[in-house]
């Protein structure tokens, strides 16, 4: 009688552990996926337009950009934060590389950094913001704009 209740107590403990694994494994292969339908906002940087995704809830900021093979030339996704704070941003799970720009309240890039694909290296605002537009590496730069340009449009107050 004691090996029975051994065996059933050994084989619901590896059960246990199959699931917990599962669970485990679970956010990582989340990340192999890139999420999609997020709305989509116009901004305007200059003559640019951009279709910016928005990111506003913790987990969709938390999977950003994840995944992506590719993104439009004009596409982007814009990070929306309840509060201003110095947002720092990295790049694991993240296949492409990216320029992200963080923006004051009032929609005025207040710095852009240049980030790497599957980085671990943060990349802060210089001042507490509330938005950040990530586009493709060297997006802002090709266009002229840096740190004080405005951009329109955005989820910004107005």
């Amino acid at each position: 009688m004691l090996n029975i209740k051994r065996a059933a107590s050994s084989a619901a403990l590896s059960a246990l552990l199959s699931i917990s694994a599962l669970l485990a494994a679970a956010p990582a292969a989340a990340q192999q996926i890139p999420q999609t339908g997020l709305p989509v906002v116009e901004l305007g940087a200059g003559m640019h337009l951009i279709h910016a995704e928005v990111a506003r809830t913790d987990e969709q900021r938390a999977i950003g950009l994840m995944a992506r093979k590719e993104m439009a030339q004009n596409a982007g996704m814009i990070f929306v934060f309840e509060q201003p704070a110095q947002q720092c941003f990295w790049m694991r799970n993240t296949l492409i590389p990216l320029s992200a720009a963080f923006v004051a309240d009032d929609g005025t890039i207040v710095n852009i950094v240049e980030m790497q694909p599957l980085s671990d290296t943060s990349h802060c605002s210089v001042k507490p913001v509330r938005y950040v537009l990530e586009m493709n590496k060297g997006w802002f730069d090709k266009r002229g704009l840096k740190a004080g340009a405005k951009l329109r449009g955005g989820p910004w107050p107005k």
